[in-house]
C-alpha cells in the first residue's frame, strides 16, 4: 500500500479502516471463550468464507466485526493491501483475496493474513456492486463517498473482512448490584474515552466518560439517544 500522506495533500490517497471487536465478559470482567460464529449468518452469499468458518465450531474470545477499508483518491490508482491478524483467523472476506491460515488458527502466537493485489481504486467509478434478495446491514456500509474498488472481476465500495481471535483485551468491565460499571485498563496502551451503552427492550441509553489512571466508574446510563455526535467527534 502506498505510504501514508498528509490529509491536506491534494494528491494523497487516504485509507480509512472501520470496524469493531465483540467479546463477552465473565463475572470478573475478563473475556470468556465463546462460539463467535454460532448464530445464523448475516452476510450475503457472495461473501467468501474460510474453511474454518463452520457454524458453532470455531471458539475464541474476540469476534472481529466487519472491518472495512475505504479508499479516497483524487484519481484512479492501483494498490496492494495486506492485513495480518495475530492470534486469530480471517473467516469472511470480499472481494476475492489470498488468505493464509495456520492449522491452529486461534492458538497463541498464530497469525492469519489476507492480501489483495492490484486493486483498482476508481473515484466516481461505476457502482455495479453485487446485491442479493433480502436485507442485510452489509449493504449499509456502501453509503459513503468512498471510491469504488475492483479486485479481479469483483467490485465493491470497500475491502471487507472478518475474523475470530483469542487474546487478552485492553479493558475489563464489571458491574455491581446497583448497575454501576467499573472499567479498568489491562496491559499497555492508552484508553482516552469510553462509551457505555444500555439497551432495555429497545430503549437505548449511553454515557461517555474519560478514562483516568486506567480506571473509570460509570453510573447506569441515563441519556435517551444514540451517541452519534460523540462517535463522530472521537473517530472522524
Amino acid at each position: 500500500m502506498p505510504a501514508p500522506t498528509r490529509a491536506n495533500d491534494p494528491d494523497a490517497l487516504t485509507v480509512h479502516e472501520w470496524g469493531t471487536f465483540t467479546s463477552i465478559a465473565g463475572s470478573d470482567g475478563t473475556a470468556v471463550e465463546w462460539h463467535a460464529l454460532g448464530g445464523p449468518s448475516d452476510l450475503p452469499c457472495f461473501v467468501e468464507r474460510s474453511a474454518f468458518n463452520i457454524k458453532g465450531a470455531l471458539a475464541g474470545t474476540v469476534r472481529m466485526e466487519t472491518p472495512v477499508l475505504y479508499f479516497y483518491a483524487p484519481r484512479e490508482t492501483i494498490v496492494d493491501v495486506r492485513v495480518r491478524f495475530h492470534s486469530g483467523v480471517i473467516t469472511e472476506w470480499f472481494p476475492r483475496a489470498s488468505v493464509a491460515q495456520t492449522n491452529a488458527p486461534t492458538a497463541p502466537g498464530s497469525t492469519s493474513a489476507i492480501e489483495w493485489t492490484r486493486v483498482k481504486v476508481s473515484p466516481g467509478g461505476a457502482h455495479d456492486f453485487p446485491v442479493e434478495r433480502g436485507t442485510s446491514h452489509y449493504y449499509t456500509a456502501r453509503e459513503t463517498n468512498a471510491a469504488a474498488v475492483r479486485s479481479g472481476s469483483q467490485t465493491e465500495k470497500f475491502l471487507f473482512y472478518r475474523g475470530v481471535g483469542r487474546f487478552t483485551l485492553p479493558i475489563a468491565a464489571t458491574m455491581d448490584a446497583a448497575g454501576q460499571v467499573s472499567i479498568r485498563k489491562q496491559g499497555p496502551g492508552r484508553i482516552d474515552e469510553i462509551i457505555l451503552f444500555s439497551n432495555d427492550r429497545g430503549r437505548l441509553r449511553y454515557e461517555v466518560r474519560r478514562a483516568a489512571d486506567g480506571l473509570v466508574t460509570v453510573d447506569p446510563p441515563v441519556t435517551d439517544q444514540e451517541p452519534s455526535l460523540e462517535l463522530q467527534r472521537m473517530l472522524v
